[in-house]
């Protein structure tokens, strides 16, 4: 700070510096004045000058000093008192500024929850309909046009269940409930609503659950395995099985989903969890890059640990590690 100090005023001291030189130069040159009363001056001139430097700067610096260690936050309660008319204009201008910008944030905020609260709205009306399709599709007698439909069905329904999730992730600390969560029942229930997709492809399930229960939230854990399931499907080979098994590893369960599809490959796996992110080559054309996004975002809160492995034309094998029993407490929060 007294180098920034003395920068600021280096031209105040160079005009005093430059008098006392003009002094000692009119004191040399004109033998009427006296050069060692004139020095004499000087010395007295340079001292009251530093004295007042000195002064000024443990008067003017500490607003600066106090304004470089605030921290950088709209918190108008941490901003140091102005102590002169300089300092009150930077208080002023500083303050009015982040007094308009948080009303500007709370106008868009709300805009936000305004915008939420209607796209959720939204799509609870829109499964009320989506319901009856499935009605109608369900008494379809036509095999083929039922199995056509029932794809497409299911594409509109994880569409908007992904939308749905997706703007209650935000609040998700809000909503979750921790609880020992049977994974048989969890993961045959995803299993069932895939099942017409499943028998178009001709895609079965092997399922091995060494590790039955796990310590979760069952509705954020069940989308998750959504995400997850509704990829390995996809990607899968036609005739080919998905292999769900859960194990214990140094004290935490491991539930682990491997398919025989197509694969990734190694340059992708790094931004698989990217918002929007699609593979190289990737033949679904429709593809939105939202699941693995979103099944990373919901996983943090919930303490999981989502990796993946794949090669390119055996398949990819994807790891949900649960946190220790002994973290029960940490993730509710107590």
């Amino acid at each position: 700070m007294i180098r920034k100090f003395l920068m600021e005023r280096i031209s105040w001291i160079g005009l005093i510096l430059l008098l006392q030189l003009v002094g000692l130069t009119i004191a040399y040159l004109d033998p009427s004045l006296s050069f060692s009363s004139m020095m004499y001056y000087v010395f007295l001139s340079l001292v009251i000058s530093s004295v007042f430097i000195i002064i000024r700067y443990f008067r003017e610096t500490p607003f600066y000093k106090e304004l470089e260690l605030r921290e950088a936050t709209t918190d108008l309660t941490s901003f140091p008192e102005p102590n002169s008319p300089f300092e009150g204009s930077v208080y002023e201008q500083v303050t009015s500024a982040i007094e308009k910008l948080e009303k500007d944030a709370s106008h868009n905020q709300l805009l936000l929850e305004e915008e939420k609260d209607e796209l959720l709205s939204w799509i609870h009306e829109v499964k009320t309909p989506l319901t009856a399709m499935k009605l109608i599709i369900d008494r379809t007698e036509n095999h083929q046009l039922k199995s056509e439909l029932m794809y497409e069905w299911l594409r509109i329904y994880y569409l908007l269940d992904q939308q749905l999730h997706q703007k209650r992730i935000p609040f998700i600390e809000n909503d979750l409930f921790i609880e020992k969560v049977e994974l048989e029942p969890l993961i045959y229930s995803e299993i069932h609503t895939l099942r017409s997709w499943c028998l178009k492809k001709k895609i079965g399930f092997e399922v091995e659950l060494d590790s039955p229960h796990v310590l979760s939230d069952a509705k954020w854990l069940a989308f998750i395995l959504r995400q997850l399931l509704t990829n390995a499907v996809k990607y899968s080979h036609e005739g080919s099985d998905i292999t769900i098994h859960s194990s214990q590893h140094m004290g935490q369960t491991v539930l682990t989903l491997s398919d025989q599809g197509r694969g990734i490959a190694a340059r992708d796996l790094p931004r698989i969890f990217d918002k929007g992110f699609t593979s190289t080559g990737n033949p679904d054309q429709h593809a939105t890059g939202m699941g693995l996004y979103l099944a990373q975002k919901a996983s943090v809160p919930l303490h999981l640990h989502l990796s993946v492995q794949s090669t390119v034309g055996t398949g990819t094998t994807v790891m949900l590690t649960f946190p220790k029993e002994n973290q029960f407490l940490e993730i509710q929060g107590v």
